[in-house]
């Protein structure tokens, strides 16, 4: 039975979800909260679905592009999630995610991470400044080290500045398979809290080694890269979603087929896919929700695109 709390949370979600027209008559959100798993370092919950920003968040913060951004925004907080993922190398992303961020008055409803690119430690302060800036705020709930741009010398930085309270939480990312293995060198001699990495059903390197490290070692992981730019949806395009997916997975189409894949992996903590669209953030939040595949649906989710 949802709480109040749950009640009117997701009512609010409903009426976002009205906001975006055709899709009320196809999607129904579930009356349920999502899916939550821990951050290991402080035990924190996090809604296992986030939001990306590269590209789609790259906009003029003048210009109408916003409108469905700000949609966005409000169907995404309503629904439940927190993270929302940027970094300074994207564009504007990370001066519209303040921007919208501000507006809609919902930093405290929202888990900020960004991330740093620099090489040395004077350019590396000066692009976290940077970062606050346009956030918005005076403590940033993650920083990671960008695609291991000169980490050891970040590192140490973002662990000042974490020890000051500036920062909540510290880790590394990359997103191309070739770069795990340095990753995994990187995790067993640099702590972090998180590491953010690719994986999918296209792309499952991370099974081998990386993610049953950060689940042996308490690390947090944030996944990116789960639809693969777009290149699995080509993989099923015309075809219809499996009956068998909706009946035993509550999966009503293929971008939650390939979250809940993702998902089911339970070395995962959060999946951030981007977009500027409302009704695919709101599609996003229903792979949230609902069964997860076990050891058999996932083989049968991996041949629908092989």
């Amino acid at each position: 039975m949802p709480t109040r709390r749950q009640f009117v949370q997701y009512t609010a979600a409903l009426g976002a979800l009205a906001s975006c027209g055709p899709l009320m008559s196809r999607l129904a959100f579930a009356a349920q909260p999502l899916l939550q798993r821990k951050i290991p370092a402080t035990g924190e919950l996090l809604p296992v679905i986030g939001l990306g920003t590269s590209q789609t968040f790259n906009v003029d913060p003048e210009s109408a592009d916003m409108a469905p951004l700000r949609e966005v925004l409000a169907a995404f907080v309503a629904g439940g999630a927190k993270v929302i993922d940027t970094a300074p190398s994207y564009g504007r992303a990370e001066v519209v995610s303040g921007e919208l961020v501000a507006q809609a008055a919902a930093r405290d409803k929202v888990f900020l991470a960004t991330k740093v690119s620099s090489t040395g430690r004077e350019a590396g302060m000066r692009q976290i400044e940077a970062s606050f800036k346009a956030l918005r705020t005076d403590r940033i709930d993650l920083i990671q080290v960008h695609n291991l741009q000169d980490t050891r010398t970040q590192l140490a930085l973002l662990r000042e500045l974490k020890a000051q309270g500036r920062i909540r939480y510290i880790g590394v990312t990359h997103y191309v398979e070739s770069a795990h293995d340095e990753l995994l060198a990187v995790l067993k001699q640099e702590p972090v809290d998180f590491v953010q990495i690719n994986y999918s059903i296209g792309a499952r390197n991370a099974e081998r080694k990386l993610l049953p490290y950060c689940a042996d070692k308490g690390i947090a992981t944030l996944i990116n890269r789960t639809f693969e730019a777009g290149r699995l949806f080509a993989k099923v395009k015309g075809r219809a979603v499996p009956e068998w997916a909706s009946a035993e997975l509550d999966a009503s189409s293929w971008a939650q087929l390939m979250l809940k894949f993702v998902l089911a992996n339970p070395a995962v903590t959060a999946v951030i896919p981007a977009t500027s669209q409302p009704r695919y953030v709101l599609d996003n939040l229903l792979a949230g929700q609902g069964r997860l595949p076990n050891a058999e649906q996932l083989k049968r989710i991996a041949t629908e695109f092989a």
